[in-house]
């Protein structure tokens, strides 16, 4: 434990590394020439953690076979965490990380902890990729945000995210997530900024400067950009969290093209890189998964582009793990016959800095122990690891205000904004005919058949009837159409078919039949929409909105706003012989990139 009064450690070591008016270097080398090997390998592992009951430290948590919060901190010495799940409000979150950070400062050293966390400000529910919004300001998915298009838009956003994140000790955002949507089924998309390059580099440099502001300080959270170089074409669409996703593919040649928006975050200053779990076939590069792969993490990060800030792998590269009761095997694609300390050393020799989602720092121990890693190696890493937290202020002020986590996290402002944004993501994509007229904006008081929106709230609207036969027109919310997979884990990643079921499609035909209909989609995915245009009054995407801000819409209170951030493709045939790393490579899509109509004035 530091006592910042004497300056000295637990075990009488100098904390002249605490005295803020020194550079950050300088604080930096005082502090790693006091740490022992154990304390430098608890760096190299940012591992998930649960907050517990009430805000509690969580003891071990058998769903994702974690150990207990003082399992990691203080016999394994870890000190980087990416949290799952949520508290009901701002404030037991901030009471949850300062308890977290009372206990990394009864360590040797006291260094502070470090807070990561997938994007949490939307809809999406995916414990591998994202988490609903909880207390937090609900937004469109970054997809959503790619639909309105506005920089400066971006930017207020991940300012806010900024605000809400640092008020519960949140410091770094495992996001943005620039990779390009250029194969149409695959899973991640929707937290893209879609398929068009020039869109998604400026905005994922707007949302770079919004979360880290003009340079990383104490008000700050630093942004990790991912998938380095681009985790978009993927064989087949499917995503190589899972085995049968490892191959990234380049048929059209087009490897180049998806740097573009990683070159704008550079650019813009991001903190921190992930590289993907993918394999590249067929290119210059290491046919190994990108975080294994020293051509691409050396060669092309470091030296070509000159990145030296963090680089941390994809979570579970190294050992096999558990999910849900389930086996979930190391994603050490290309190298998957290397043992788990071959794994870590190939990783090292790439040139990356730190292990997520992995809690064994006695394998890295090993490693330098034994000879094969030289502890000079891991001190490269681990200057970097500590300059983020220095950088970060964590050494300054560990500690949180309570009080104001419980007014900043979820502030009517913020609330308000997110909502806004909603709305004004929504694209219209058919509205009517030429002979019919237009079908929205719909007048209020009518009566409504809704499906997928609360009765309650459709209620506000207009009169909610049970049937269509006694509803002036009929709302149907659709999600875009995925195949069930054999792991509860593997269908949290809407993969496979973007072709509809025959149920749903004559559903909603019926529905039409009988009274004027509009159809409207979530698109996590590009679904094909070609059974539906010409057969509803109106057709209509989203990204991520709330019943209201859908309605509001409809009903006129709010103009539409949204265009789409890529192709609808016509058909699955389309899809499947369409080139996974070109955009906009599918025959005569439906509707294009860009598409969204507007209401008259």
């Amino acid at each position: 434990m530091t006592d910042t009064i004497t300056g000295r450690t637990a075990d009488g070591a100098t904390a002249s590394h605490l005295d803020a008016s020194l550079p950050v270097e300088e604080r930096v080398g005082l502090l790693l020439a006091q740490m022992t090997l154990e304390e430098k390998a608890g760096l190299f592992f940012q591992s998930m953690i649960a907050m517990g009951e009430g805000g509690e430290l969580a003891g071990p948590n058998p769903v994702f076979g974690l150990p207990s919060t003082e399992e990691l901190v203080l016999d394994r010495g870890m000190t980087h965490f990416n949290l799952l799940g949520a508290a009901p409000d701002g404030r037991t979150m901030a009471e949850w990380h300062n308890r977290l950070q009372q206990l990394a400062a009864t360590s040797r050293l006291g260094i502070p902890v470090t807070i990561s966390t997938d994007p949490r400000h939307s809809f999406s529910d995916n414990p591998g990729a994202a988490m609903m919004a909880g207390p937090f300001s609900q937004w469109p998915e970054a997809i959503g945000l790619a639909a309105i298009g506005d920089e400066a838009l971006v930017e207020r956003f991940g300012d806010i995210a900024r605000q809400e994140y640092t008020a519960v000790g949140i410091r770094v955002a495992l996001h943005p997530q620039v990779d390009l949507a250029t194969e149409p089924r695959w899973s991640r998309q929707v937290a893209t900024f879609g398929e068009d390059a020039e869109l998604s580099a400026r905005l994922g440099a707007a949302y770079i400067r919004g979360f880290q502001g003009a340079e990383l300080g104490a008000h700050s959270v630093a942004t990790m950009v991912k998938h380095f170089p681009g985790g978009g074409p993927q064989r087949d669409g499917e995503d190589p969290h899972f085995a049968y996703g490892r191959e990234q593919v380049y048929p059209g040649g087009r490897f180049e093209h998806h740097l573009a928006p990683f070159e704008a975050a550079f650019d813009a200053g991001v903190s921190q890189v992930m590289p993907y779990y993918g394999m590249p076939i067929g290119t210059e590069y290491e046919e190994v998964g990108f975080g294994f792969n020293k051509s691409v993490v050396t060669g092309l990060l470091r030296e070509r582009y000159g990145f030296d800030g963090v680089v941390c792998t994809d979570w579970g590269l190294i050992t096999d793990g558990e999910i849900m009761g389930q086996p979930f095997p190391a994603r050490a694609w290309g190298v998957e016959h290397l043992s788990p300390r071959e794994r870590m050393r190939k990783v090292l020799e790439a040139g990356v800095d730190q292990f997520g989602g992995e809690a064994c720092p006695e394998l890295l121990i090993d490693l330098v122990r034994s000879g094969e890693v030289t502890e000079e190696r891991i001190d490269v890493s681990a200057r970097r690891l500590l300059r983020e937290k220095f950088r970060l202020g964590l050494f300054d002020a560990p500690d949180v205000d309570v009080e104001a986590a419980s007014t900043v996290v979820g502030a009517p402002e913020f609330r308000a904004a997110g909502e806004a944004a909603q709305r004004a993501s929504v694209t219209v994509l058919e509205n009517g005919s030429d002979a019919s007229g237009a079908t929205l904006p719909l007048r209020r008081g009518l009566r409504l058949y809704v499906e997928g929106i609360a009765p309650d709230v459709a209620a506000e609207y207009g009169t909610v009837v049970e049937s269509p036969a006694d509803a002036d027109v009929a709302i149907l919310r659709l999600q875009a159409p995925w195949e069930q997979r054999e792991t509860m884990f593997e269908n949290f990643f809407h993969a496979g078919s973007l072709d509809f079921p025959v149920e749903i499609v004559e559903h909603a035909r019926a529905v039409a039949a009988a009274v004027p209909t509009v159809v409207d989609v979530f698109l996590d995915r590009p679904a094909i929409l070609t059974p539906f245009a010409g057969d509803v009054a109106a057709l209509v995407a989203n990204y991520g909105a709330s019943g209201r801000a859908l309605l509001d819409v409809l009903v006129g209170d709010a103009r539409p706003q949204g265009s789409l951030p890529f192709d609808l493709p016509r058909s699955m045939a389309a899809v499947e012989v369409s080139r996974p790393d070109v955009p906009f490579d599918t025959a005569d899509p439906l509707y294009r990139f860009g598409h969204g109509l507007r209401y008259a004035e």
